[in-house]
């Protein structure tokens, strides 16, 4: 006890309240440690762009899935339209901030369509890792991979392709080969400017995620 009891009366009254309150405070505590929170990290893709409702974006149907599934996780869609890497790079502390029981990575689709560098791209990923890694260790990291499009050239897509899969060796993580698998140039899939996905397109992505993201689930 922290304070020295003089009396054995306010001594027995004392260990009853502090034992009380002992309880509730490691209660609320054990609360707090059970909050657990993925991060989706990602552009227009994760963002939800052009969709009516932003709660029909994938990562948002992936949250609704895996706590109906009996797993209790909040969730953050840190999703920003037109971000590259270097741009998740630079606002990466500042999510952080949450503190999130999974990271799930998904950029570099606007770094190549802009044809940076794949070197520049992998190397912007790895940092991103390392730095989530580096604050918290016990965070759980899913990097989301791209293809390029055709028009980007086969030796650029040939780089960029393999950045992903050659990254998620060296750092030893799980890695969704493709995010569009099951929606891309499948055009009532996609909104009319044939990039983004529809909301029907959306809840394939989350198909598409969901046995990935679920070997790292705890309850």
């Amino acid at each position: 006890m922290r304070y020295i009891i003089f009396f054995s009366v306010f001594l027995l009254f004392s260990c009853g309240n502090s034992s009380d309150q002992t309880s509730k405070n490691s209660s609320e505590s054990q609360n707090l440690n059970e909050t657990k929170r993925i991060i989706y990290f990602g552009d227009s893709l994760t963002a939800g762009y052009g969709l009516l409702d932003y709660e029909d974006a994938w990562p948002h149907v992936l949250t609704k899935r895996i706590n109906a599934e009996g797993y209790s996780y909040k969730m953050t869609n840190a999703g920003v339209s037109g971000d590259t890497t270097s741009g998740g790079l630079g606002r990466l502390e500042w999510v952080l901030a949450e503190k999130p029981s999974i990271f799930v990575l998904e950029l570099g689709a606007n770094d190549m369509l802009r044809g940076i560098s794949p070197t520049v791209t992998k190397e912007n990923l790895r940092s991103m890792i390392r730095q989530i890694k580096s604050q918290y260790p016990n965070t759980k990291i899913l990097l989301v991979g791209m293809y390029a499009t055709p028009n980007m050239g086969k030796k650029y897509a040939s780089a960029f392709n393999s950045l992903y899969p050659e990254l998620a060796k060296e750092e030893a993580v799980p890695l969704v080969p493709f995010i569009l698998e099951k929606v891309a140039s499948i055009r009532k899939l996609n909104q009319k400017d044939g990039i983004h996905p529809t909301d029907v397109g959306h809840k394939l992505v989350a198909d598409t995620v969901y046995p990935y993201l679920k070997p790292l689930l705890v309850k």
